[in-house]
Order: C-alpha cells, then structure tokens, then sequence
C-alpha cells in the first residue's frame, strides 16, 4: 500500500479536488498509514467509478442503478467527517464467497470488523486496482439504500465486466463494474469487503 501522501497524489493526479485534499492532509493526525476513501460529500460514488482503470477501460456504474449515492452507510457504520479519511487492514473477504449479505454482515460484525462501504470499496480500487480479480470480486454492504423504515433490498457490489448488452457491450468487457445483488442471493464470485476500523 502506498503512504497516505503518496494515495493523495494520486487522487489528485486523477482530477480530484487538490485543495481539500492537500488541506485534509496537512491538517490530519491520525494513523501514517491505511487506505485513503474519498468521502462521498467530497466526490460521490458515482462521479469515482469512472476514474477506475482496468484493462485501459474505464468503470463505470450500471445503468440501472441510477440512485448509487443514495445508498448511505448503515447503522453501526461510523464515517469520519472531512474531504477523505483512513481506514486499516482493508481486506476482499474471500473466505465468504458464496454467502449472502444477509449471513455475512453479522459474521463480519462478529470478527469485530466493518463492511466496507461503496466509496471505500471505489477508492481501495483507484489506489489498487490489481485487488479486483475475475471471479474473485466483493461487495459493499457498508451501504444500503433506505427505504422507508426499511431497507432497500439491493447491496453494491463491485466485480469485472463481462460485456453484456446491459452493461454497455463488448466494449466494456474486463472494465471494474459498480452494480448491485439482492441482500438475500449468494453468488460464488462475490466475497464481502470489510474494514478494520476508521479513522479522520
């Protein structure tokens, strides 16, 4: 993982806002090393996931899912205010592949770990894009869509393009892809990303 100065550089060198940035880290005191999340009241999800890179292709957000920086950290997700902060030990869950949102939360929660939130997941990925793999890709159930007194019942996932007509065609093929599963389906190729803590 790269510094936390060498992650702002990066951001930057990507068109993000380097006021805010550069000022946030000057400012900063907390741990010298982790991920750097692009807060979602700085730059939101949906404006991050075409800077991601794969194969020389851009990301992108599926088209039905028009409403992706609607879905909020949920309850029992602390996000530290400011233009970006750090979280530690970001790890893809690999182990969890195959369950589904509804198993894997109190699962992670009871590993005393948090599930990484979509633009945590879309910032791990601008800063270590290798860390998407075919077939091995996470979902980001730190985020949900509320829904009255509910939730909405899709969770944000982040896997690779196959091309599909849906998604674009060929065209997209092999490009990092934000969309969505059902809280209750499990899928082989989809493990759930979580964080070990957060900080400002």
């Amino acid at each position: 993982m790269r510094t936390i100065e060498e992650q702002v550089e990066r951001l930057v060198a990507r068109g993000l806002p380097e006021a805010p940035l550069k000022a946030w880290l000057a400012e900063r005191d907390g741990p010298q090393a982790g991920l750097v999340v692009v807060h979602p009241d700085l730059v939101p999800a949906s404006a991050l996931a075409p800077l991601l890179e794969r194969d020389g292709k851009p990301g992108f957000v599926v088209p039905d899912m028009t409403d992706l920086d609607e879905f909020a950290p949920i309850e029992g997700v602390e996000v530290p205010g400011g233009p970006a902060y750090v979280v530690t030990d970001p790890q893809r869950g690999d182990d969890l592949l195959n369950w589904s949102p509804d198993e894997a939360l109190p699962e992670l929660v009871g590993r005393g770990r948090s599930p990484m939130t979509v633009s945590e997941g879309v910032s791990w990925l601008l800063q270590q894009p290798d860390v998407l793999a075919r077939n091995v890709c996470f979902m980001t159930i730190g985020s949900r869509k509320p829904k009255g007194k509910a939730l909405d019942r899709r969770t944000p996932a982040i896997w690779v393009s196959n091309g599909v007509e849906r998604d674009g065609g060929a065209a997209r093929k092999g490009a990092a892809k934000v969309g969505w599963c059902w809280a209750g389906n499990r899928h082989t190729w989809l493990g759930f990303a979580s964080v070990a803590a957060r900080h400002g």
